[in-house]
């Protein structure tokens, strides 16, 4: 559930870099939410629902296809039909771009070097 407040947090932030857990984790929840609002047949509730994560879900996009050193632009392939969509699929499931690409600093390794911070005696 962090993972998505994560992206909340993050409302309209287009820059930087986002990993495949949190593209993942949102649109998981996302999914899960949009399917219970359309089982109980709440049609307004969806309607808001979908406004509210609208920019949410472009940015946090974005930011998944700059961690595998992507222009947001792809996003427009999702406009040619069924094939576009795979694309897009491809991609957000790649692994990051190790290092620092030039949307920033890789956000994976920054958590994986915090677990294992040196203590000096």
């Amino acid at each position: 559930m962090n993972w998505y407040l994560e992206v909340f947090k993050k409302y309209a932030v287009f820059e930087g870099r986002a990993r495949r857990q949190e593209y993942w984790m949102f649109v998981l929840i996302n999914f899960i939410i949009s399917l219970v609002l359309a089982t109980l047949s709440l049609g307004i509730l969806e309607t808001l629902y979908g406004l509210l994560v609208l920019i949410p879900s472009l940015a946090v996009s974005v930011r998944r296809l700059h961690d595998i050193d992507r222009s947001g632009w792809w996003m427009l392939v999702s406009l040619v039909p069924f094939i576009g969509v795979l694309v897009l699929i491809y991609f957000c499931v790649q692994d990051s771009t190790p290092g620092t690409n030039q949307y920033g600093p890789n956000p994976k390794s920054d958590v994986e070097y915090a677990e294992y911070e040196v203590i000096d005696e």
